[in-house]
């Protein structure tokens, strides 16, 4: 059979998990549009301020849809954020003070935080400021109840950060479900405890959002699945409104908070990118179940399976192989909008340990809602793959890939 064949039967055989999909797109355009209406977005919003951006009515109202779309008390979204690592960072350091206890519950965080909490030397790390970090992996893909009780009730713990995304691990990502459920436990046990959730590449892909869940603040960027290809850069946390007065003033100045940060013209494409936002996240559902039927008929061993329930747009390939995962990368690239002549190759990413191997032909740079794929250089020699604009130019890098990988064959 042909690349373009097993593709075709690949398509006819996915029909339903595509509709699955669709669905889940109308619903989540339904919020979008209702909190559009609710907050009167209007094209005023799209004025820009420069300086201080006091008055900056349009980004007080993008903060207010997020904030609608969330079922949050509040929002901060912000193009002063330079990635959701920098969102993530400056919210831990507005929840936690010298002595106070940070416990992750999804295991060693992203590979970008490991110098923020102090995992890896840093001078200006959380560990640093005299902050106490503690981890507890997962098991089986699911958390380990029995040691986070005996952490909740053994000591004071200020903070719980659980990121529902796999990052460079091999473990499954955290559905809704499993984090409705670990929410309410902690909660029965400490309700002071703040959850802090990590939820970037993760919006969108299910009906529910962490704080509808339950959870005090969640956290996401801009250029992955909430900015629909056109925000250029940013990041958001919605919660309580307490959390987020925090965290504004961390990123900006105490006593000056959400009242200043100039939009500089970003206040259009961030409201425009939202709104094509579960569209294009719709796009990157089906690229990933595409690709995971795909690759497991052609003998790779992938992870969500294709018609698994998912928690993100990330899948894994699992090549098992690295001159098989570098080909695939490098095919991915060259099937890409920009720069598609260059050949990527593995290198000393800032913020890894690992050497990293990178795709992104991408219109943003690093914007991972835009197809793209990568990978530490580390057995079992992963792919992360994620992200799509369009279905069709996902399928186009696929049917590149896979064909670069068979002519090595």
């Amino acid at each position: 059979m042909n690349i373009h064949d097993l593709i075709n039967n690949a398509e006819e055989k996915l029909t339903s998990e595509y509709r699955k999909i669709e669905q889940l797109c109308e619903f989540n355009s339904q919020k979008v549009i209702s909190a559009f209406w609710e907050n009167k977005v209007s094209d005023n919003h799209f004025n820009s301020t420069t300086g201080y951006g006091y008055n900056d009515e349009g980004r007080d109202t993008i903060e207010k849809v997020y904030a609608s779309i969330f079922k949050a008390e509040d929002a901060l979204v912000r193009n002063q954020f330079i990635s959701g690592s920098h969102a993530l960072c400056v919210c831990l350091f507005s929840l936690l003070r010298p002595h106070d206890v940070l416990l992750s519950i999804t295991g060693k965080p992203y590979d970008t935080l490991e110098e923020v909490i102090g995992i890896k030397d840093n001078p200006s790390s959380l560990k640093s400021f005299g902050v106490i970090y503690e981890q507890i992996d997962l098991i089986d893909g699911d958390f380990d109840y029995f040691k986070i009780k005996d952490a909740i009730t053994s000591k004071k713990i200020k903070v719980i950060e659980i990121q529902r995304s796999k990052g460079y691990s091999t473990r499954k990502s955290i559905d809704t479900k499993k984090l409705s459920q670990v929410i309410k436990f902690i909660k029965k046990l400490d309700p002071n405890i703040i959850i802090m959730v990590d939820n970037c590449y993760c919006e969108f892909v299910s009906e529910e959002e962490p704080i509808e869940l339950g959870a005090d603040v969640a956290v996401g960027s801009l250029i992955k699945n909430l900015g629909g290809g056109l925000t250029s850069n940013g990041a958001y946390i919605v919660g309580k409104k307490e959390y987020v007065k925090l965290a504004s003033e961390r990123l900006n100045l105490p006593g000056e908070g959400k009242e200043v940060g100039p939009s500089l013209g970003a206040n259009k494409s961030i409201l425009q990118g939202l709104f094509l936002a579960p569209s294009v996240v719709a796009s990157s559902l089906k690229v990933a179940v595409l690709t995971s039927y795909v690759m497991a008929k052609l003998g790779y061993e992938v992870e969500p399976k294709y018609n698994e329930k998912r928690a993100d747009i990330v899948q894994n390939i699992i090549f098992k192989d690295k001159n098989k995962l570098i080909k695939y990368v490098q095919a991915i690239q060259s099937a890409s909008p920009i720069d598609s002549y260059v050949t990527p190759s593995d290198w000393d990413m800032p913020g890894y340990t690992d050497k990293v191997i990178m795709a992104s032909g991408s219109f943003t740079q690093g914007s991972s809602i835009e197809l793209s794929c990568d990978g530490p250089i580390r057995e079992p020699y992963i792919a992360y793959q994620q992200g799509s604009l369009t279905y069709e130019y996902g399928k186009i890098a696929l049917i590149k890939a896979i064909t670069k990988l068979e002519e090595e064959k």
